[in-house]
């Protein structure tokens, strides 16, 4: 939270003048800001003196600003894919077990070690709990960080056992670049985040459970 107040005065007071006063507040376009424009003072002189106008100002703005988010990391994609795997070592199925169970690994281990952040401008991946810079997409090349403000479109399957998270944004190509994540975070905070800052998405959210 950051504010600003800056006043300016000026009084006139001869005793045959009258003060008037007016207050007004003016919204910004700006997120969370609410600008306020106080004393617009009309002084009005005697008849034979005409009129005399000053006006004085005090402007203070107050601005909001979002804070960092980031979702707790969560197992269970990768716990049932371990388990899956495991059942299927037990019925003698070791073709399709092995790998589902590397997927399973490969997940378990990056559940413990990458985030996604969501700041005040981008969702940006990190890398552990540091936040190391998680360096350039190793798919579609770039940094792993992507503007609010470049996304196009964006969904969460499934919302009661999110799987997937995709979304798509301008900003690595100006024609849209699409990135699909498995959701190994939490997936109601993952969803309300989303929303927050990227607008709302077509499907509905996970419900509390």
């Amino acid at each position: 939270m950051a504010s600003a107040l800056f006043s300016t005065s000026l009084f006139v007071s001869p005793p045959s003048r009258e003060v008037k006063g007016y207050r007004r507040i003016l919204p910004s376009s700006f997120y969370g800001n609410v600008v306020h424009l106080t004393s617009l003072i009309r002084r009005e002189g005697s008849r034979s003196s005409g009129r005399c106008n000053v006006v004085a100002s005090v402007l203070g703005r107050r601005v909001k600003k979002r804070e960092t988010v980031i979702p707790d990391p969560d197992y269970r994609i990768p716990v049932v894919l371990l388990g899956l795997s495991g059942g299927l070592v037990y019925t003698n199925n070791l073709l399709p077990a092995a790998p589902i169970g590397l997927l399973g690994l490969l997940l378990l281990f990056q559940t413990t070690r990458v985030r996604f952040v969501f700041d005040e401008d981008a969702l940006e991946v990190k890398i552990g709990n540091q936040l190391q810079e998680s360096g350039e997409n190793v798919f579609v090349g770039g940094q792993n960080r992507w503007k609010y403000s470049t996304f196009v479109n964006w969904e969460l399957w499934w919302p009661n056992f999110p799987i997937l998270v995709y979304f798509k944004e301008t900003q690595t190509r100006p024609e849209g670049q699409v990135h699909f994540f498995p959701v190994i975070f939490n997936g109601k905070q993952l969803y309300d985040v989303m929303v927050e800052r990227a607008g709302p998405s077509k499907t509905s959210g996970p419900k509390n459970s």
